[in-house]
């Protein structure tokens, strides 16, 4: 099977190019070979290519840098996606999209489901639902995988990583804790995606929701990095973190304050449920330990 897997150098791509070539022959591009701003470029490679599965691994993700650059935003998270998936469909091609949790605007007080209304806050949000919209107006065989708070070794930067760089410096660190998701390990939703693969078809074809297992606050998570950082031996010198409301750490983008996403519709697809959070957490700094050694 040939694969197109776009967004290699970001934190997702990394972790999911290794797995796919298991499935077939993948061509693997990033900004420097394929800028998702540029519709020609887009259905060029598509057609040159002539890939069976599409991964679209790509986005723009600066939430708050949005707000001030929306054109980009869109060009890139609502328009690519839909030049992709028309693509996609020309050639019998089946699209796999991540998207995410900030479609939704964090009003409820039970996880999301795949059905639940969207109404997004910001400018990101609503460029990735308009890109998701994009996608099932072209009636591609497709899936949209919403996911949360993802933070991963490679690509830019993660909460995960500020924490660490950060807590390297400083006594005292204030985050925010009337906000609750659920994180989300890389090296967790590239294995979902490839043992997604296999079970493509039309039975399959949807949106879902996948993130680790169990919500937690920004505050919280921040508390379990530097504990399990600290048994691994990572230079530190923190010692307090301060609990503080959105209010206090006023943010161009507004952001849901509750996202917790409800993934039981992938796990009966997949056959098993996620690992919890805390567990991914460990894995990931020790991959890093092993990375930066």
């Amino acid at each position: 099977m040939k694969i197109l897997l776009t967004g290699i150098n970001g934190q997702l791509g990394n972790q999911l190019q290794p797995l796919l070539t298991k499935a077939g022959e993948v061509t693997a591009v990033g900004r420097e070979n394929l800028d998702l701003a540029n519709s020609n470029a887009i259905s060029q490679i598509i057609e040159q290519i002539k890939p069976e599965l599409i991964i679209n691994a790509a986005a723009y993700t600066a939430v708050d840098k949005s707000e001030n650059e929306p054109e980009l935003a869109n060009s890139v998270n609502s328009i690519a996606p839909g030049i992709i998936a028309k693509e996609a469909k020309k050639l019998g091609a089946t699209l796999i999209h991540i998207s995410t949790d900030y479609v939704f605007d964090g009003t409820q007080s039970t996880p999301y489901t795949e059905t639940d209304p969207t109404n997004p806050l910001g400018t990101y949000g609503k460029s990735k639902l308009a890109g998701e919209e994009a996608i099932r107006e072209t009636e591609a065989n497709h899936i949209i995988i919403r996911t949360a708070w993802v933070y991963g070794v490679y690509g830019k930067g993660n909460f995960v990583k500020t924490m660490l760089r950060v807590g390297k410096d400083r006594e005292e660190l204030r985050v925010v804790y009337d906000q609750v998701g659920c994180p989300t390990w890389t090296g967790d939703l590239a294995e979902a995606i490839a043992q997604f693969i296999p079970r493509l078809n039309e039975e399959t074809y949807g949106t879902y929701h996948y993130t680790n297992s169990g919500a937690i606050s920004w505050y919280d998570f921040a508390m379990a990095i530097f504990e399990e950082a600290k048994q691994l031996g990572f230079p530190l010198e923190v010692k307090r973190v301060v609990p503080i409301t959105t209010a206090e750490y006023p943010t161009p983008a507004k952001r849901p304050a509750f996202s917790v996403l409800n993934g039981g519709k992938i796990a009966k697809v997949l056959g098993n449920h996620s690992p919890y959070w805390k567990d991914s957490l460990r894995q990931m700094l020790r991959q890093l330990v092993a990375v930066n050694n």
